[in-house]
């Protein structure tokens, strides 16, 4: 018999760009997960007056009074009008499967990404990665990914790296990326259990599970961490937030002339994180803007070799 899946019950609305910010924090509250990206993908995503669509995911049930308070002190301390409230229980059904359908294959530089749905020719040259994210973030097709994917394929052309870290690693695209790029050992850690199993199964099924490590890890606290420091690359896809308070850890794992990738922000994030690295001697070295989302290229000094 087939195990059920689980129900998730999703809450969103849409606010403008200045708004995002306090009901990401509102919806990370009440909910396990929340995504928000541009209501139209078409919109100019620098405009103030356009909307952006966030969804908040629980597994418990949601109640609708509740939240729509929430959303009513939210919209009061933006100061903008309450947004229209959408509450609903997503069907019990294989999202993961439906996910996989709707996955078309996606070139990042170098890097040619698909599921293990997809039946074509890889193409020439190209370096693939086979993921099925499951519930693992890491499928490529997120801009944040994406852009991940595109500034390390630019930067393992130009530099030879040998002590290489993800963190949070999620679905294992980006460890695996690198370690199938230079065949060396690469270090991956994630806060979530499941991701690490997820990135480890991943780098099994690419060919690379005796080069990708995998642990989990709250941050850099980990000891499999600290023993493998210093990093001379350390990505890090999350969010704008937990990369700022981690600046200082990132810096203590960071080699002198080290490189770090950042991203899972905003564009209109990129001073508050950049803020808190240039704090811990890094330096703009250069960024990637994809749909309203930034990637950011980092040096541990001025003179980094690329």
């Amino acid at each position: 018999m087939p195990k059920p899946h689980p129900v998730i019950w999703r809450v969103f609305l849409t606010v403008p760009l200045a708004a995002v910010e306090t009901f990401e924090t509102l919806l990370d509250l009440h909910t396990d997960a929340v995504s928000w990206f541009l209501d139209d993908p078409a919109s100019d995503e620098s405009d103030d007056r356009v909307l952006w669509r966030l969804e908040g995911f629980s597994k418990t049930p949601l109640e609708r009074s509740v939240i729509e308070a929430a959303v009513a002190l939210a919209a009061a301390t933006a100061g903008i009008a309450a947004p229209v409230l959408g509450l609903d229980r997503i069907p019990d059904a294989d999202w993961v499967s439906a996910n996989l359908r709707d996955f078309p294959p996606i070139s990042a530089g170098r890097f040619f990404v698909h599921g293990s749905h997809f039946e074509g020719t890889v193409p020439a040259g190209r370096i693939p990665l086979l993921i099925d994210a499951g519930t693992a973030f890491g499928s490529g097709e997120h801009a944040t990914t994406f852009g991940c994917l595109t500034a390390l394929d630019r930067l393992l052309r130009r530099r030879r790296f040998h002590r290489p870290l993800d963190l949070g690693c999620g679905s294992g695209i980006l460890a695996i990326a690198i370690a199938k790029a230079i065949a060396l050992p690469v270090q991956a850690a994630d806060i979530d259990p499941v991701s690490v199993r997820v990135a480890t199964r991943n780098a099994k099924r690419n060919g690379v599970a005796a080069r990708v490590r995998a642990c989990r890890s709250d941050g850099y606290k980990s000891r499999a961490l600290a023993r493998h420091r210093p990093y001379d690359l350390i990505v890090a896809n999350i969010l704008a937030r937990p990369l700022a308070s981690m600046a200082a850890a990132l810096g203590r794992h960071l080699a002198p002339d080290g490189i770090v990738v950042l991203s899972g922000l905003l564009v209109r994030q990129e001073r508050f994180v950049l803020a808190a690295h240039r704090m811990q001697g890094l330096s703009l070295l250069g960024r990637l803007r994809i749909q309203g989302w930034t990637t950011l290229v980092l040096a541990g000094n001025a003179r980094a070799r690329l």
